[in-house]
């Protein structure tokens, strides 16, 4: 057994390796704090995002590795900490506290992107992460109803000579929408330019403060939003939700290759297949593939981007966004499963910053 010491400690995490970044966590500068006294040895393994998945599994590594190398009667004190990598600048002159910028985005309406997206949040900020939510669907507003904070309205704090909207927070997320500005049963009937400053609005003219993820809950298609969100700020991946219906995987085709045009080029951080299976209370080891089976895994294998997971057709789902109180918010089945994907979301956004430059924003008019 070698000596207990800084240098063989090191040593041994050395061999412990990040199984998504495929670097060891001495040199990813993973390793903090280290501490020995004697046969104690402590110190923090800071981790790419409160949501990592495999936390217990580098733990354990770390463990096994320690052990081996110097003293299976180690005694160690293990800290699982995090900190949320970004590429973006930090005198970046929009959203400068903000480290990642996700665009959850649907070639087509009614697959539930909104649905998805609020329980992203919600299940990213109970995990620890400080997250805030965008809705730019300007024309079909319903974050404020899945958020319960319908007759909310956002306060204006003066900073030097302009003013800015503090966002509504509820279960942890930070949240704008057209919905606490205008009256909820008014239609929104604005042109596009009109639509775009609103979202601009929503970037700019928003104190969000210190934030790991800013979801933007786009409308579908590929519309004046879209481009007015690339060409606004750089965004750091863009995710595609989609059910595995024909018609459904077509426009979520195009939605998909919008981003990955030369001249947006935002990195693909997945796919979400929603409504993928239904199963009944009564019979819940039967799936019925109500849609189609599995359209988006093979929409994912085909484009070569991640796949980040499904969600089944589940009554309580529904309820909970109509009522207000997500199903990330719960125990039970729909809460874990949105547990994993916002989990598996995180876990891309590592890799992407762990790989990839920062993403340009769009200079071009298209």
């Amino acid at each position: 057994m070698a000596e207990i010491n800084k240098k063989n400690v090191l040593k041994a995490l050395a061999a412990v390796e990040d199984p998504d970044l495929k670097k060891d966590l001495v040199s990813l500068n993973m390793i903090q704090d280290l501490k020995i006294e004697g046969n104690k040895v402590s110190f923090s393994v800071v981790l790419t995002t409160p949501a990592c998945p495999l936390q217990e599994k580098i733990k354990g590594d770390c463990e096994k590795s320690l052990m081996k190398l110097l003293d299976e009667n180690l005694e160690l004190d293990i800290n699982m900490t995090s900190s949320v990598t970004s590429t973006r600048l930090n005198n970046a002159p929009l959203l400068p506290q903000v480290k990642n910028i996700v665009a959850i985005a649907s070639g087509k309406g009614g697959v539930g992107k909104s649905t998805i997206t609020c329980n992203l949040a919600v299940a990213l900020a109970k995990s620890g992460a400080s997250v805030g939510l965008v809705d730019a669907d300007i024309f079909g507003p319903s974050m404020p109803t899945m958020f319960n904070c319908e007759k909310e309205q956002p306060r204006l704090v003066k900073k030097g000579d302009k003013n800015y909207i503090i966002p509504i927070e509820q279960y942890g997320v930070k949240l704008i929408s057209i919905g606490f500005l205008t009256p909820a049963d008014n239609a929104v009937i604005w042109r596009g330019p009109m639509a775009s400053s609103a979202l601009k609005q929503f970037i700019g003219d928003v104190e969000w403060g210190e934030l790991d993820y800013l979801l933007v809950d786009l409308p579908p298609g590929t519309s004046d939003i879209h481009l007015t969100l690339v060409q606004t700020v750089p965004v750091t991946g863009a995710v595609i939700v989609t059910t595995p219906q024909k018609i459904a995987l077509v426009d979520a085709a195009k939605g998909l290759d919008m981003f990955q045009q030369p001249q947006i080029n935002v990195p693909i951080l997945g796919i979400i297949e929603n409504m993928a299976y239904f199963t009944p209370d009564e019979l819940p080891d039967n799936k019925y593939f109500i849609f189609g089976k599995e359209g988006g895994v093979d929409l994912a294998a085909k484009h070569k981007v991640p796949f980040l997971g499904q969600i089944p057709i589940v009554q309580s789902i529904r309820e909970s966004g109509d009522n207000g109180y997500p199903s990330a918010l719960k125990e039970g089945i729909t809460g874990e499963a949105f547990l994993k994907l916002s989990q598996q979301l995180a876990r891309q956004v590592a890799i992407r910053n762990a790989n990839l430059v920062e993403t340009k924003k769009v200079e071009i008019k298209i």
